[in-house]
């Protein structure tokens, strides 16, 4: 009776002791691992740059980026960020080539006369607006217009920056756009609505990004009205 009863314990003991562990392990979820890799994107284009937009604005730029990729509604692997949380007065316009994760532009960058002084606050989709429209745009075409070589965008959001072509928001050469004008006016010069970029960068910069890259204006009001991100 004593040798079975032993026999018994040792049994159970040494069958607690083995049950396999299959479930002390599991896969962190789909959403925390896509947040994890934006987040070593961000590291690894801030160590070699300068500056970065906030990091809510590049998170939802490269999240709208590869959503569109994924669409065929972008095809270039350029992305332009517009972070209008930031004054007028710093370069708040970054192109970050998304193959080599490096900023290959950092420069200022100029909202419609409607939406603010110093900072953009206010934004319209409306003709004659005068405002900024935000959201996801794709480039288009080159063209020359009255500011010289400009180039045409294609708003991707019904609602937020759909009429950019109808008025006639591109991406052009301003004087107005520069650090002298900032010295003399304390804050940067207003566009009708377009993204004006410095006289001397604009014609290289379109090159380079037009054709179909992609092109996201931020501003905090964004977040309640996303419609590629919802």
């Amino acid at each position: 009776m004593v040798y079975n009863f032993f026999t018994s314990v040792l049994f159970l003991f040494f069958s607690i002791t083995n049950t396999p562990t299959t479930n002390a392990v599991t896969s962190a979820p789909a959403e925390t691992k896509a947040v994890t890799e934006t987040e070593s994107l961000y590291s690894t284009i801030s160590a070699h740059a300068a500056s970065m937009p906030t990091y809510g604005c590049f998170e939802k730029a490269v999240k709208g980026y590869n959503i569109l990729k994924a669409a065929g509604k972008i095809k270039k692997d350029y992305l332009t960020v517009i972070d209008f949380s930031k004054s007028s007065n710093t370069k708040r316009l970054w192109i970050i080539d998304m193959d080599t994760q490096a900023v290959v532009y950092n420069t200022l960058v100029a909202h419609g006369r409607n939406s603010g002084d110093e900072y953009a606050q206010n934004f319209s989709n409306m003709n004659s607006s005068n405002m900024s429209s935000l959201g996801f745009y794709a480039t288009g075409e080159l063209y020359n217009g009255k500011h010289g070589q400009s180039l045409k965008l294609d708003g991707l959001e019904n609602g937020l920056n759909s009429n950019a072509r109808s008025r006639g928001v591109v991406m052009h050469a301003a004087d107005y756009v520069s650090d002298t004008f900032i010295k003399m006016h304390h804050r940067l010069g207003r566009s009708q609505g377009c993204p004006a970029l410095p006289s001397g960068i604009t014609k290289e910069v379109i090159n380079l990004i037009k054709g179909k890259s992609c092109l996201f204006i931020y501003h905090p009001a964004y977040e309640h009205s996303s419609k590629i991100l919802s």
